[in-house]
């Protein structure tokens, strides 16, 4: 099977903050381990010497990402390729690339992967809009960007149950019908992340470490009121990973909530906001002296690669009740309320049974999600 994998990349000066190029990266090695022939097309270069790589332009900005498709390098492409299976990381890019195909004459399967979701659902059913991508009113028209990928794709895939339950209520209301071409087929874990449970943290204090990108759609408001409380008793410090360093001016323009969260973190007392500089050790270290794990505030979160980061390493990750969290973290380390939050923040720092069994449980709970498996599973969805 040749796979042609379309790999747009938002981060090109920080690969290890873009959660889709480190998806690309671990799972293309694995396709090709179960016998594909991959090749990635991106502004940078995944997985290893095996996987062919064609050098795309960066969009710019993630609107760009969404509405500026070239169709005669996609064109060109196919044709070179000749792939029995072409990959739409950007689901909203689906119907130029069916045309590009059509164009080219080819009969490939055109499989989308919902990396990233343009709404969410309250408990109550109610569409949102996500806020990252709705400056000036764009929201709606990606949003039917993205139902017009979806009726192009002859596969949908999806990270988790909850985001496969909100794409299909998303597109019923759109009026398209998916049938039968929905999968689930979560992102890999990285293996150079991985660490027995039962491993200890360094001497210094029980620390929390809070390793999400830094946008205010993340609910990182919420967590700086978060963090006042945890660090209020002295008993739990706090890491936060800034994981951007400096930006490029065009995604500064568009959002500047990263640098403003990072300021305000920093002035907090018992709170750490250190870099991993792009370096993976570094960021396995930093995770590695840590006691515990802090999802994000963020409602539309149908994954997290983050939070599978801190398990992998055996670390356990409180979260509020919200989206795919609730759905994949342990129930005893969910909270509704700041002072729920603090209670399970602080007793995992001081109940050292209780820390051992819940780091155990988080460690169990990527098991599946080894590239070999998830590499499996991928292959079978575009089968």
């Amino acid at each position: 099977m040749r796979v042609l994998y379309l790999l747009n990349i938002s981060n090109p000066d920080r690969l290890s903050a873009d959660s889709g190029w480190i998806f690309a990266d671990l799972l293309a090695p694995a396709l090709v381990d179960a016998g594909a022939e991959v090749t990635v097309a991106a502004p940078a270069a995944a997985g290893d010497a095996r996987c062919g790589f064609h050098r795309t332009k960066v969009p710019g900005t993630k609107y760009r990402a969404r509405f500026s498709a070239d169709i005669d390098e996609l064109v060109a492409l196919i044709r070179a390729e000749r792939p029995d299976v072409v990959v739409a990381n950007q689901v909203e890019e689906a119907p130029a690339i069916r045309t590009a195909m059509l164009e080219a004459g080819s009969d490939a399967l055109l499989a989308g992967y919902c990396h990233y979701l343009p709404f969410s659902f309250t408990d109550g059913g109610q569409l949102l809009l996500d806020p990252s991508l709705n400056d000036t009113g764009l929201g709606r028209p990606v949003l039917l960007a993205f139902a017009a990928g979806l009726a192009a794709c002859d596969r949908v895939m999806v990270h988790s149950s909850t985001a496969a339950s909100w794409v299909s209520a998303a597109a019923a209301r759109m009026t398209v019908d998916l049938g039968d071409r929905l999968r689930v087929v979560p992102a890999p874990r990285d293996e150079r992340l991985v660490r027995d449970p039962a491993a200890r943290p360094a001497a210094g204090g029980a620390i929390g470490v809070y390793n999400h990108r830094l946008y205010a759609h993340y609910g990182t408001e919420q967590f700086v009121d978060l963090a006042r409380d945890l660090v209020a008793s002295g008993t739990v410090r706090l890491r936060v990973m800034d994981l951007f360093g400096q930006r490029r001016a065009e995604r500064k323009g568009l959002d500047d909530s990263p640098e403003k969260m990072r300021d305000k973190l920093a002035a907090l007392p018992h709170v750490q906001v250190v870099s991993d500089r792009g370096d993976r050790v570094r960021y396995k270290n930093l995770l590695a002296g840590a006691r515990f794990g802090i999802a994000p505030f963020r409602p539309g979160c149908p994954w997290s690669m983050s939070v599978i980061d801190c398990q992998g390493m055996g670390l356990p990750v409180i979260s509020p009740r919200l989206g795919w969290l609730a759905e994949h973290i342990d129930p005893e380390l969910c909270f509704t309320t700041p002072a729920e939050a603090v209670a399970l923040a602080e007793r995992l720092a001081t109940d050292d049974e209780f820390h051992a069994v819940h780091a155990k449980r988080a460690h169990a709970s990527t098991a599946d999600f080894t590239p070999a498996l998830v590499a499996a599973r991928y292959l079978e969805a575009i089968s």
